[in-house]
């Protein structure tokens, strides 16, 4: 599970886009001034929009709105990079960040490596894919797909290591 950064990649890109907890909030501890000058005051709650955070301009890049699992890649060995839990917030950050991190993404791997390993998988053509933001991120209508079984002879070439 380790050595499947194209995958980690493209999970951290799919929660980037649509983390499962599109806004949260935080309580000022301490009176502080945020860098733009705007002061908070001890027991101020701040609400931010991990959703809206995941699609800025300014911290991801023009390309922002794209799925590109790539930018979480080194382009000379193809491994996986992490960012910052301040840039990257689906886990959350600093002293809240989320314990069950890794096994979050080591279940995320499993169950995507065992389907696709099985079944050939597409998303139903024309079915609205729309996320519905809420407490947690869902999809309004469901994600409908199609699944075809792989045959024995495509697992065993696998298995071979011939692709």
């Amino acid at each position: 599970m380790k050595k499947m950064d194209y995958l980690h990649a493209a999970l951290s890109e799919a929660l980037r886009l649509y983390p499962s907890v599109p806004v949260d909030h935080k309580e000022v501890a301490e009176d502080d001034i945020f860098p733009d000058g705007t002061v908070l005051k001890k027991g101020t709650k701040v609400i931010y929009a991990i959703y809206a955070m995941g699609r800025m301009e300014a911290v991801w890049g023009r390309d922002c709105r794209e799925f590109k699992p790539e930018r979480w890649l080194r382009i000379i060995d193809g491994r996986f990079i992490s960012e910052s839990a301040y840039k990257f917030t689906a886990f959350n950050g600093g002293p809240r960040l989320c314990l069950g991190k890794d096994f979050a993404y080591y279940q995320m791997k499993f169950a995507v490596a065992s389907i696709l390993y099985r079944y050939h998988v597409k998303v139903v053509k024309d079915h609205p894919v729309v996320p519905k933001l809420a407490l947690t991120m869902y999809m309004k209508h469901g994600l409908k797909v199609s699944l075809v079984r792989r045959e024995e002879s495509e697992l065993q070439k696998y298995l071979n290591g011939i692709h």
